[in-house]
């Protein structure tokens, strides 16, 4: 492994300039435990009204309380060792400290989304009339606004929009044709920006009380992703053929839309362990040990009337990643 040497190199690291998280609103801490990585959630339904007969007695209704169990899958680990040696050669740009703010910065935030999105996209996609492909291009500026009106119109999902509840999440593309359709017109306001000037704004950032959130790094915006690449991290799911003794796997789909419910749509972390060892306090070596371990899930809770899915919805591209 290359190191940027003190006499050749500046220790201050290059910023990094990724898309900070997307889908912090939807992490929660607040569930009950039953074990070492399962929570509950209490689901209840009750029957409705009936006649009533005045020659006297009531209408005898039933109610329906039971505990579904959730248990977390997405359990995951890293450790990095810094000799004290390179510390010192490095002017300290190998430091445990920059190596935590690298790893936080391009990797966890990432997967912390990625997670999200894919399994809020394939609850949507097991979910009748709450699912769609399209190919990206036909989000054009003559269509777009329309089309993703049409999102919010489905299913139960505008129940959740009255109450404020839902975010929409779109590709960049996505936003592109929206900032420039042609289905509504607009006001376009100029203001003076302090370096002298006129300065133009023309993104659209709700459509009707729903917030509009552009996934900018795309890379975290499939509906499915392989969580162990040879190299560590994650990465889109790819296609693969069938082929004697290999059995085909459906690559993953770019996702154009994707609305889900801060009510029901929920990440929970369990676990997120930080530990960092001196030189001395461990036994792998004369150096500095960041070990960092997150164990969390994903969950989409059915709504507390029929017990049913219909607060999310998802539309992906018709290509398939590594076709």
């Amino acid at each position: 492994m290359a190191l940027n040497y003190a006499e050749q190199w500046s220790p201050e690291l290059l910023e990094i300039l990724m898309q900070g998280t997307l889908t912090s609103p939807f992490v929660t801490s607040n569930v009950r435990w039953l074990d070492a990585k399962t929570f509950h959630f209490t689901q209840m339904s009750t029957s409705g009204y009936k006649n009533h007969n005045r020659k006297g007695g009531w209408n005898e209704g039933t109610y329906v309380q039971k505990d579904v169990p959730y248990t977390l899958e997405h359990d995951r680990d890293v450790e990095f060792m810094v000799d004290k040696a390179d510390v010192d050669e490095t002017n300290a740009t190998a430091s445990i400290q920059n190596i935590s703010r690298v790893f936080e910065q391009t990797w966890v935030v990432p997967e912390t989304d990625a997670l999200f999105f894919s399994k809020v996209a394939q609850a949507a996609q097991k979910t009748e009339g709450y699912h769609g492909s399209t190919a990206t291009s036909t989000y054009t500026k003559a269509k777009v606004f329309g089309m993703l009106k049409d999102i919010l119109a489905k299913g139960k999902l505008r129940r959740y929009k009255a109450n404020g509840s839902l975010i929409m999440y779109v590709r960049s593309e996505i936003m592109d044709a929206l900032e420039q359709s042609t289905e509504f017109t607009r006001k376009i306001e100029l203001t003076q920006i302090a370096e002298g000037g006129l300065g133009i704004e023309t993104r659209v950032t709700d459509i009707d009380g729903v917030p509009i959130m552009e996934v900018i790094d795309d890379e975290r915006f499939y509906d499915a992703f392989n969580w162990e690449p040879e190299n560590g991290g994650f990465e889109p799911l790819k296609k693969v053929a069938a082929a004697s003794g290999v059995e085909a796997v459906t690559g993953a789909h770019k996702i154009n839309v994707l609305v889900a419910c801060g009510q029901t749509c929920k990440t929970v972390p369990k676990i997120s362990s930080i530990y960092y060892f001196a030189p001395g306090a461990h036994t792998k070596g004369d150096g500095y040990l960041y070990q960092n371990r997150s164990f969390s899930d994903v969950f989409v809770f059915p709504n507390g009337r029929d017990g049913k899915i219909d607060s999310i919805y998802v539309d992906v591209d018709t290509a398939e990643y590594g076709a």
